[in-house]
């Protein structure tokens, strides 16, 4: 009888795999029924500038480089008052993020990677309700 290993997939662990995990995730966003018309309609987005800083966001929020200058909150409160920043779409975009991450890897800083998202979305969705 013939057994198969099974690969686990690995954690996050530099830049290169957080660059991979941004990618994979925008490539699922972009088309999403729920959330895509974010960046395809509502912003004119350049993918070489913007992949970057989110990989930078990523980077500094799991691996704690310090790579990230910015306000994420103040980018989604002018994206909010464009096109309105309702539940479902962080339901969406957490459900999307949560997927990706499964795929690719697994591990503490995978984990991290999910409850901070987790967390990130919850602050988000708080903060855009209560702004109008």
């Amino acid at each position: 009888m013939t057994t198969f290993a099974v690969m686990s997939a690995k954690d996050i662990a530099n830049r290169t795999d957080i660059e991979l995990l941004v990618n994979a995730f925008y490539k699922k966003a972009i088309p999403d029924a729920v959330i895509g018309h974010f960046f395809t309609g509502v912003l004119t987005i350049n993918w070489e500038v913007h992949i970057p800083v989110i990989v930078d966001f990523w980077e500094n929020i799991l691996l704690g480089t310090g790579s990230y200058k910015g306000n994420p909150m103040d980018k989604h409160f002018a994206l909010n008052k464009l096109s309105p920043l309702e539940p479902v779409h962080f339901t969406r975009w957490l459900m999307l993020w949560k997927e990706t991450v499964n795929e690719l890897y697994a591990g503490p800083v995978a984990d991290n990677a999910i409850s901070r998202a987790i967390t990130i979305a919850g602050l988000m969705e708080h903060k855009m309700q209560h702004s109008n």
